[in-house]
């Protein structure tokens, strides 16, 4: 037994430091030994046992014959079974950029570095912007007669838009736009989304994946110096087609066909591209005035080189070129933003439109991939995030507000359970939201967190807005200028749906791009096993897969020693949230063996096993999520008043990463790997239970007063001052209706008391006046609130429909 312990001790250690075949090789070799020299003979057996260890130790330990009798066969296995990847299946997965999700991948973060990178912080003249003409458009916009009259923005905001710099915010100043950071850009989406998606889509998109962006990129200096001042000004309005009717999630397989050829172009004789396109859903297509147009560029007659299938490629068409149709509108949802489809029969445009000029040529998949990586991770988190703090602002308020049974109907538990889910995803959201501008701001292009981020705080707009319509009950359905929440709820599932589909987002794209991006070894053994010089090929695999089997043992003997103690000695910042980061780290290395392990008994069958691909995403997005909560809570330099929410984030979070292992256990097809990783993680089984009742009453607590915390949580959104908006109703009513409560409750003590007798509220006023429990002036403070609930509480009505 003593042997035993020594033995599985001696092997956890090796593991966990990641020794070298050579340490491997003596501990082996002593542990031989010593076994032989305490057992009770030396048998011929154990000649057997040293002379097997000694082949096997030649083998394992000098290069040539261990790659010529272990690798060369491992090699050319994969080498075989490797499923080839198309040229835009490479280029997806080489697009953008890895960051703190390649932390998460080792199994070992180092949140030191993450706490070290900058705070995202506005400059004064962004700051100036939201200030000034940010709050100048919000002031301007009524949603109600944009949606249900104009079924447009009107004419004066449009001009505004232009004219204040609204299409240029991400075009540099040398251009003529005004060269904001990607935090300011946010903001500003955060502000006008909660006064009115339609503006606030209008002004996204061409700051967002759009011909702006592809321009700044990769455009010729002649195109940049042409079209970014005119773009910055408002002169020209962008759309981006890209999605198609046989081309959606799967936007690879882009059917439109532009073919090299000779014809004529404005009276001359030119080598241009004629061209044949169908698409769809394009935002701001039907006024736009230049399309970015992707297209599959064919040469059948080799005017341009060799090849023949150029690849997918983008060009700036204008809009009034011959040949195109555009102009009609689809009807999201309600939500009037200009979105539309627009055709192409045999266009014919100049070679020099292609973005970047000829170098452009078959270039586009790669130019939308790396565009997207950004793009992605800005637009629709920003509106979401805007959405939730409205919704955040406007349910808190009516919980205080609205009563039932005599009592605010906030606090009922049921309903405290909704807004602590309100309260604690707008937390998680702004959270993922500011972490990932930053790293955008710092030039990162992160590919697979611009998934994570747009899918979860998508997501999360969802729930929160179905919560929010659930506490609100009638006044939620009741569409008017009255209802705040009516068209949130109906444009939810537009983001759901837009920069790819949600449901591929996490079953595809997070893990299963991931794992090849964020992975220390899998993308670069790739790239070994398809080196075209085979020697150089096996040695780069040799070394790989050698470090490789190194990281999945020490993961193994990490996971399970963090297990076993709970994560409590997991190196972690010194603060009060602490044992967050331990946890977070014991996750994060068992996330990566769970990703190893699954890599290798499914292998390339994991492309088709997309539940067990999501709930890795799941796991992977949750680090990423409370690595976001922490970043943001060591930024705002710890305010413990905010621990509540963090609580909450970080629990909800626990209990997702935790409910996904349970499932990939409970599914994987080789069951002894199954078993074994439950007992490596979850040793003593799942000790996370998520946010118990006190913790959601505190949470939803913060919505329902008045409170620096509560501006905090909601900062950013839109508040108007004018008391005819029903958002600042709501304020005043709110703050009314707090003041009345201390009154208010001498009148029920004096009822109980049977000083006074109950009866309606203005009788019982005047008694309670008259009996000398309240003064006049207090009384009138219950009327004053009393009539501020009563408009709050008012819904929309129509004479005609």
């Amino acid at each position: 037994m003593a042997f035993i312990i020594l033995s599985v001790a001696a092997i956890w250690l090796l593991a966990y430091i990641r020794a070298n075949l050579p340490v491997w090789t003596c501990v082996f070799a002593f542990l031989c030994g010593l076994r032989m020299f305490t057992s009770a003979s030396f048998t011929g057996l154990w000649w057997f046992v040293w002379l097997f260890f000694l082949a096997a130790a030649l083998i394992v330990n000098v290069p040539g014959m261990r790659r010529a009798l272990l690798m060369k066969p491992l090699f050319r296995l994969f080498r075989r079974t490797l499923p080839s990847l198309s040229s835009t299946e490479r280029e997806a997965l080489e697009a953008g950029t890895v960051w703190w999700d390649a932390e998460l991948f080792t199994g070992d973060p180092d949140w030191n570095s993450l706490l070290a990178m900058p705070k995202p912080e506005l400059t004064n003249e962004e700051q100036s912007f939201l200030d000034g003409p940010v709050e100048k458009l919000c002031c301007m916009l009524d949603d109600w007669k944009i949606v249900a009259s104009l079924r447009d923005l009107p004419p004066e905001i449009w001009q505004f838009i232009k004219e204040k710099g609204f299409f240029g915010m991400i075009i540099p100043k040398e251009y003529g736009g005004l060269g904001f950071s990607t935090l300011a850009h946010s903001q500003v989406i955060v502000k006008i989304a909660s006064r009115s998606l339609t503006a606030a889509v209008t002004v996204m998109v061409p700051n967002s994946l759009g011909p702006a962006e592809l321009l700044l990129r990769y455009g010729t200096d002649k195109q940049k110096k042409y079209y970014l001042p005119r773009l910055a000004k408002g002169e020209e309005i962008p759309c981006l087609a890209l999605t198609g009717p046989e081309a959606g999630s799967d936007a690879a397989s882009i059917p439109d066909t532009g073919i090299v050829c000779r014809g004529i172009f404005r009276g001359e004789e030119i080598v241009g591209i004629k061209i044949i396109w169908e698409k769809r859903y394009i935002t701001l297509g039907p006024v736009a005035t230049i399309l970015g147009l992707a297209f599959r560029l064919h040469d059948p007659e080799h005017l341009l080189g060799n090849d023949e299938d150029l690849g997918i490629t983008l060009a700036l068409i204008a809009t009034d070129t011959p040949g195109i149709a555009i102009g009609s509108r689809h009807d999201p949802l309600g939500v009037p933003f200009q979105n539309g489809p627009n055709r192409g029969k045999d266009v014919f445009i100049p070679l020099e439109w292609i973005i970047g000029g000829h170098a452009g040529v078959g270039q586009g998949w790669r130019m939308l991939m790396e565009s997207l990586a950004a793009g992605r991770s800005i637009s629709l988190p920003s509106l979401s995030s805007g959405g939730a703090k409205l919704v955040a602002r406007v349910v808190g308020a009516y919980a205080r507000i609205r009563r039932q049974f005599r009592v605010s109907i906030g606090r009922f538990e049921g309903i405290e359970e909704a807004l602590a889910r309100i309260a604690g995803n707008t937390y998680v959201m702004d959270a993922a939201r500011a972490m990932t501008c930053g790293a955008v701001d710092l030039g990162e292009r992160p590919s697979v967190i611009s998934a994570i981020v747009k899918y979860h705080c998508t997501e999360r707009m969802r729930i929160v807005v179905n919560d929010g319509m659930d506490v609100l009950g009638g006044s939620g359905i009741c569409l008017g200028p009255r209802n705040l929440l009516g068209r949130i709820y109906q444009a939810a599932p537009i983001g759901i749906t837009v920069e790819g589909a949600n449901i591929l987002t996490r079953s595809m794209i997070i893990f299963g791009q991931g794992v090849i991006r964020c992975h220390p070894y899998v993308l670069k053994e790739m790239k070994a096993v398809t080196d075209p010089d085979v020697k150089h090929g096996l040695a780069d695999f040799d070394r790989l897969l050698r470090s490789h089997t190194a990281f999945v043992l020490c993961n193994a003997a990490r996971s399970l020693f963090l297990g076993f103690t709970g994560g409590h000695l997991a190196k972690a910042p010194t603060e009060p949230a602490r044992r967050y980061y331990q946890t977070a780290t014991r996750f994060s290395a068992a996330f990566a063996l769970t990703a190893d392990a699954v890599l290798l008994t499914l292998g390339g069958a994991l492309k088709r096993r997309e539940r067990i691909s999501a709930r890795l995403a799941d796991i992977l997005s949750h680090l990423y999520l409370i690595s976001a909560l922490l970043k943001q809570f060591r930024d705002r330099q710890c305010p413990l008043e905010e621990l509540p929410l963090l609580q909450w984030g970080y629990e909800e979070s626990l209990l997702k990463i935790q409910d996904s292992f349970a499932e990939i256990f409970d599914n994987l097809p080789v069951r002894p790997v199954a078993w074994l990783l439950r007992l490596i993680v979850f040793p003593f089984g799942r000790p996370f239970a998520g946010p118990d009742d006190r913790l959601c009453s505190r949470v939803a607590g913060i919505l329902m007063e008045p409170s620096p915390l509560r501006d905090r949580l909601t900062a950013g959104l839109f508040i108007p001052t004018d008391l005819s908006d029903p958002l600042n109703r709501l304020e005043d009513a709110l703050r009314k209706v707090i003041a009345a409560e201390p009154v208010e409750q001498k009148l029920r003590d004096a009822v109980k008391d049977g000083r006074l007798d109950r009866g309606a509220e203005d009788a019982l006023l005047d008694a309670g006046v008259r009996a000398g429990v309240i003064t006049s002036d207090e009384a009138d403070f219950i009327r004053q609130a009393t009539a501020a609930r009563r408009e709050v509480i008012r819904v929309d009505d129509f004479p005609h429909l």
